[in-house]
């Protein structure tokens, strides 16, 4: 399985728009792979990205994704929602962090806030 993850400089994760790296985690290969996010500052234009990575799930939190990003993605790709907020954390606990993986999201995950 190959999981996407996305992250800051210091490897603290981050929602899709202010995520300065994306990763994915290469179950069979046993490694990370890093990439530069070019669509830093859109949610939409980094899932975009994330997709042509060919990865087979996303780990999220609230707010991580938008309802735009939410339905480009839904069907193409598997959602792990996570409680865990660095990259250190998901790679220690990757074995429990799996087993959460689902085909879709509550929209409170994806909902744009209104203030």
């Amino acid at each position: 399985m190959r999981i996407a993850v996305t992250y800051d400089k210091e490897q603290n994760l981050k929602p899709l728009d202010q995520a300065d790296l994306i990763g994915v985690i290469d179950e069979e290969k046993k490694e990370i792979e890093q990439y530069e996010n070019e669509g830093l500052g859109s949610k939409e234009a980094t899932m975009d990205l994330i997709l042509g990575l060919d990865a087979d799930a996303i780990i999220v939190k609230e707010g991580f994704l938008c309802p735009g990003s939410y339905y480009m993605s839904y069907g193409r790709i598997k959602y792990i929602p996570s409680k865990y907020s660095n990259l250190k954390e998901i790679q220690e606990h990757f074995e429990e962090i799996k087993k959460s993986t689902r085909d879709d999201l509550e929209e409170e995950m994806y909902a744009e806030n209104e203030f």
